[in-house]
Parts: C-alpha cells; sequence; structure tokens
C-alpha cells in the first residue's frame, strides 16, 4: 500500500506534525507499506537538521531520519523553503527539495493520503 501523509504546520507550537510524523514513522515499520512525506509552509522546519531543544521535547529532525531509514521518502516544497530562507544545506541527510509537480505525482501515486 502506498501512503502520502502531508504535512503544513509548524515543528513546534502545535502537535499536529508531531501527529503525522508519528504515524509515518508507525507505517514506515510495516511490511508492503510504502509512506512519503511532503511538508508545506512552515511544515519544512521539521527537517531542519541538528535541532537544539530542551529536555523532554521532542525532535522531530530525529524522527524524518527515522522515516528515511524504513524506506520513505520526504520532500520539501521549495518555495516554502525559499520564503524561510532554508537551503539544502540546513536539512536532515536524505530530505530532498520538492515541487509542487512531484506532490501532484505523489497524490496519483498513493493509495490513501493523510493531511495534517
Amino acid at each position: 500500500m502506498n501512503i502520502l501523509i502531508i504535512l503544513n504546520d509548524p515543528p513546534y507550537g502545535t502537535e499536529r506534525s508531531y501527529n503525522g510524523l508519528r504515524l509515518a514513522g508507525s507505517l514506515s515499520r510495516r511490511d508492503d507499506v510504502y509512506v512519503r512525506v511532503f511538508l508545506f509552509g512552515d511544515a519544512v522546519g521539521c527537517a531542519l537538521a541538528n535541532q537544539k531543544l530542551p529536555d523532554g521535547y521532542y525532535h522531530l529532525d530525529r524522527m524524518v531520519t527515522s522515516v528515511l531509514r524504513h524506506g520513505g521518502e520526504v520532500g520539501l516544497c521549495g518555495t516554502c523553503m525559499d520564503a524561510r530562507g532554508f537551503t539544502e544545506g540546513m536539512l536532515v541527510d536524505g530530505v530532498r527539495r520538492s515541487t509542487l509537480d512531484e506532490l501532484t505525482g505523489w497524490t496519483l501515486w498513493a493509495d490513501k493520503t493523510v493531511s495534517f
């Protein structure tokens, strides 16, 4: 089964992106499930590498890495990255700058799409 998860919210301040990445991580560990995650808007901040957080906070960069490690793909809206001054060198290894055109293809590829 092919599953697309689209995240829109910032990495911290709400728990929507956190919960979306929790679901993506859980799904990516399943046999016969292929997961793609697309980060829009402020959600692109989830993929910033080396996040520094107080003890007790979840690390979304590590959660993104876990999805990748289990065979998932993570694409970031390039326009959203530019609007926030993010470059590819600032990102977790394995994620990539993407486009609306690629998301369109991913949407057609997916058996199910979940948006947070």
